[in-house]
């Protein structure tokens, strides 16, 4: 069902690319996701365990991924594909409505490192659903070659310690003809929440401030990106540039996710010197003077690519 008007995705679609072959070493591809599930990806950890995952799921996902997961999802079904791969799928939020719009007898494989992400997903889906929900590393994935007709993948790739193994790894379990779509968040400068948020919070921690929120919006210049897909061997890149005015009653809520839906909040347990809902409190008032008392308006800006195996 779409959204009312004010909600959809405003899409700004680039002219199809003519990708070219990679240049020199991408410097935007170490940017980190701190798991404890996956400690050879990174030397830090941090846990999407506990209550984060609902947390994340409940007060982050209707504000900033369920719109765009709608689009995503609408996008991925128009083939209709009998083969589908998620990855880094969370707690479903894409997945729900893909399973919703895909044909009948589609099946439909969603993995993300965190297994507790996937449990909070599982609740979404009838028994006789035909989705299969599976922890698996992005960069090394357990499937054979050839394997999907379509892959996708939102909000995911700018965690993934080797975005180009990732890329590989999608060509290689795609059939020949096979789609690709994946969506990044555009940079600080375009998501005014995002900045707000590292902001506020390095404040409480000027000594040493946590750095997660550098990561999500760290990765978002195109031509990179436009090399070490064809450099995996992707050809007709497209590339949109969605837009959002979310609306939403009350910044509360979100801010709270904001602190407790992600390794962030790890990161502010581990200094031990503030505590959490001090910084829920900050982000709650500037928020409701960047984007009023409410309802209040925060603009929402990711980049959609997508592509083809030949």
């Amino acid at each position: 069902m779409l959204r009312p008007a004010k909600h959809r995705v405003r899409a700004r679609t680039h002219q199809r690319h003519r990708i070219f072959p990679k240049r020199a070493n991408n410097p935007q591809s170490v940017s980190r996701k701190r798991l404890v599930v996956c400690t050879r990806m990174t030397g830090q950890t941090a846990s999407f365990i506990g209550t984060i995952p609902e947390q994340y799921d409940r007060f982050l996902g209707p504000v900033i991924f369920a719109d765009f997961a709608a689009d995503m999802a609408r996008r991925a079904a128009a083939g209709a594909p009998a083969r589908v791969l998620e990855t880094a799928a969370g707690t479903g939020i894409v997945t729900r409505q893909l399973r919703t719009l895909l044909r009948a007898d589609a099946r439909l494989t969603a993995t993300d490192l965190n297994a507790p992400m996937l449990e909070v997903a599982r609740a979404k889906f009838r028994p006789d659903e035909q989705v299969d929900l599976r922890p698996a590393d992005a960069t090394a994935l357990p499937f054979p070659d050839s394997a999907f007709d379509t892959v996708l993948c939102q909000f995911g790739v700018m965690f993934f310690p080797d975005k180009h193994a990732s890329y590989r790894e999608v060509a290689r379990v795609l059939v020949q003809g096979g789609r690709y779509l994946f969506s990044v968040w555009d940079s600080h400068r375009r998501n005014l929440f995002g900045r707000l948020a590292h902001e506020i919070i390095g404040g409480f921690f000027p000594t040493d401030p946590p750095r997660f929120y550098e990561v999500p919006f760290g990765y978002s210049s195109i031509d990179p990106i436009k090399e070490s897909l064809a450099d995996a061997g992707f050809a007709d890149l497209r590339i949109a540039v969605l837009r959002i005015e979310k609306e939403i009653p009350d910044v509360a809520p979100f801010a709270r996710g904001i602190v407790y839906g992600n390794p962030i909040f790890d990161q502010i347990l581990a200094r031990g010197s503030v505590e959490p809902d001090r910084v829920v409190a900050a982000i709650v008032e500037r928020f409701r003077r960047e984007f009023g008392p409410g309802p209040s308006r925060i603009p929402l800006q990711a980049i959609l690519f997508e592509a083809r195996k030949p």
